[in-house]
């Protein structure tokens, strides 16, 4: 287990969401909120060492809600960029880990979060989330890994690091990604 306390949260929020269009996705209003402060609101809770959003392009209000704020001022790079300044930061804070989310997940759980934190055992542990299918973010990424992270190229983030790690199941509905508009009329759909 990885202490929360210990862990760097780090929240991308720099896509270029392309196939939304040119609408800020992030800033969609769900359930009355921005699409982005979803999970924002809903890691709240957690007592996180630091909370970092990587963004670009968004004009939502990270800082209000208690987050360190680092501009990608490259998202055409990739994730991988917005990987590296999240990282970066969390080593300067003295993280043991770092927890990565995305911003256009509006449906991740603290209590999900947590079991990922529960999973992770060791400095150099990589524990995802899945569907029993396919694993994907929130991810946690011990300290050992920050090399690694540091070093990731292009759009791939660090894909190949999760599907060789630890997964912690989620139902499908709380790993929802809102990539395209027609994602977010199913979501509110759904609701």
């Amino acid at each position: 287990m990885i202490a929360a306390e210990r862990t760097a949260l780090i929240l991308l929020a720099a896509g270029r969401s392309q196939r939304f269009g040119a609408a800020d996705k992030l800033a969609q209003e769900f359930l009355g909120q921005p699409l982005a402060f979803h999970v924002v609101t809903a890691l709240e809770s957690v007592p996180f060492l630091d909370r970092i959003v990587v963004k670009h392009g968004t004009a939502l209000d990270f800082a209000a809600r208690g987050y360190r704020v680092i501009h990608n001022a490259q998202p055409e790079i990739g994730m991988s960029s917005s990987v590296k300044l999240g990282v970066a930061c969390a080593r300067d804070q003295g993280a043991d880990a770092v927890m990565i989310a995305l911003a256009d997940m509006p449906r991740v759980t603290a209590a999900h979060v947590l079991r990922l934190l529960d999973a992770a055992d060791g400095r150099d542990a990589v524990v995802a989330s899945s569907d029993g299918v396919k694993p994907c973010p929130p991810a946690v990424f011990a300290a050992d890994r920050f090399d690694a992270l540091l070093a990731l190229h292009g759009d791939e983030g660090a894909r190949a690091m999760i599907a060789g790690g630890k997964h912690v199941i989620a139902p499908t509905a709380e790993l929802l990604d809102i990539d395209r508009p027609e994602d977010l009329e199913r979501l509110r759909a759904l609701l």
